[in-house]
């Protein structure tokens, strides 16, 4: 449960000693215009919003450059290197981070270097550098992390990592018996398919036996004179096949119960009756175990990894789905849990708390008609819980997002069920996924191949909380300008 907790941050040059720029003081001077005033402040807002914007990593370590956000090389630390900032001293005005912050170090894997960064204050031996950067390879807890193996709430094929234990009343399993026969494993099933037959054989043979040895059929055998309850039975082996030959129905003739008692005609009776259930029972078990949806729902796959990228200028979060077979799901319908641990302002700690996601169930996008494979899209807005979340905070964040996806099968009439999973680990920043339809000889043809299959699009890094702040500063600060400048013009107009 503690898995599901935010990460670390694991971003150094947060947390480095590279100074800040001062804040200057505004110069004495003549006051502006208001409407210059105003954009000016606008334009430092959204000034420092670009500049909190984190960087997005791609495949291979490339870090790309955001079109929109250029870096100012007029900065101070632009020109300097990291070299002279290092050298820097505290009474230059710049602002420095406290020094706890660099106690212990925590250097992303792909950035890690093996030359450890020297100290310009107080020189470390050649022999303790190799010992401090093997401490910090491997008993850094970004490294402890990654070699932790992370637990599933749900695997990818859609099994529920959940164990149930300490369960008191078990008698409850009891009252459902015939689901309980039915969620057994298959060897377990086919032990208890067996051994319902084989018990009521052996009981009925034996009460058979014991009723013609009560008689005294056993001893009497061949005896014309003699009227036997149940012909030819003469030990526990006969009694056991005229058992068998009386509840399967197969009757070879040598053996029956005859007239002459009654309590072999009320245990003929029984014993059908008893094999009637059991038939019932047993059938009707392996035929529903045979024909589960569950069988259906590994024909219905999803993507395995889901992206983030923008659709219709709104950040979206968006994953695919199909169907491999020809026979559709009917009323097909699909939504999304996040499941990540949390604690509340009055501490209280909640393991593994669930919240929706929207996918569209407000207007009726979550119904599908999956006779195609389509991408399942959830906007990121202000009631989504990815609403603050960016590139840099889902590497630190650990949650999990459930897929479940219900349906009729349109072949037996049962409802189906599909599920899957994604952790921050495989939702890919920046990503969309390649079109797998094309129109051939008259009908759309599915390539399947290409299911998988994602390209690299530009997009912010920025949380979508980032972006409509941003976007709404650009709105303050045209209308601002238009003000000003329908101002400027008025005097001028006849």
């Amino acid at each position: 449960m503690l898995a599901y907790l935010p990460r670390p941050p694991t971003d150094t040059s947060r947390y480095g000693t590279f100074p800040q720029k001062p804040e200057l003081p505004a110069a004495p001077g003549a006051p502006a215009e208001d409407g210059w005033q105003q954009a000016g402040a606008a334009a430092t807002k959204r000034t420092s919003l670009m500049r909190n914007y984190p960087s997005l990593p791609r495949r291979g370590g490339i870090v790309p450059s955001e079109p929109s956000l250029p870096p100012s090389r007029s900065s101070p630390a632009a020109q300097l290197r990291p070299s002279d900032l290092a050298r820097r001293s505290p009474a230059a005005g710049a602002c420095w981070y406290p020094l706890q912050a660099l106690s212990v170090p925590n250097f992303p894997s792909s950035a890690r270097s093996k030359t450890p960064a020297r100290s310009a204050a107080v020189p470390i031996p050649e022999g303790l550098q190799g010992r401090r950067r093997k401490l910090l390879e491997e008993d850094g807890p970004v490294v402890q992390a990654s070699k932790r193996q992370r637990q599933r709430y749900v695997t990818k094929v859609g099994k529920c990592q959940v164990n149930l234990g300490n369960i008191q009343e078990k008698k409850r399993f009891l009252s459902d018996i015939f689901t309980t026969i039915v969620d057994l494993k298959y060897r377990w099933f086919l032990f208890v398919f067996m051994m319902c037959y084989i018990v009521t054989w052996v009981v009925f043979g034996t009460v058979y036996f014991f009723d013609a040895w009560a008689r005294g059929d056993v001893g009497h055998r061949g005896d014309p004179e003699w009227r036997a309850c149940i012909e030819n039975v003469d030990g526990f082996v006969s009694a056991l096949l005229f058992s068998v030959e009386s509840q399967r129905t197969i009757g070879y003739g040598s053996r029956m119960v005859t007239a002459n008692c009654a309590e072999g005609v009320i245990l003929l009776m029984a014993q059908s009756i008893v094999g009637s259930m059991i038939d019932a029972l047993m059938v009707g078990c392996m035929f529903v175990k045979i024909s589960r949806p569950k069988k259906r729902a590994q024909t219905l796959i999803f993507s395995k990894n889901c992206v983030v990228s923008r659709r219709d200028e709104k950040l979206c979060l968006m994953f695919r789905v199909g169907d491999l077979r020809d026979s559709h799901m009917v009323d097909a319908k699909i939504r999304a849990k996040l499941i990540k641990s949390r604690q509340t302002a009055e501490g209280e700690f909640i393991p593994l708390e669930q919240s929706e996601l929207n996918l569209g169930y407000d207007t009726g996008e979550d119904r599908l008609f999956l006779v195609e494979p389509q991408i399942i899209c959830h906007v990121i807005n202000r009631r989504s819980p990815f609403w603050d979340m960016s590139a840099e905070s889902l590497r630190r964040e650990q949650f999990e997002i459930i897929i479940i996806l219900e349906g009729i099968v349109e072949a037996t009439g049962m409802t189906c069920q599909a599920r899957t999973s994604y952790t921050e680990d495989e939702i890919l920043w920046g990503y969309r996924f390649e079109p797998c339809m094309s129109l051939e000889k008259g009908a759309f043809r599915v390539d399947y191949s290409r299911f998988e299959m994602t390209f690299e699009v530009q997009t912010p890094a920025a949380s979508a909380k980032e972006l409509h702040e941003l976007k709404e500063l650009e709105r303050q600060e045209l209308s601002t300008l238009s003000l000003y400048w329908d101002h400027l013009l008025q005097p001028c107009a006849p």
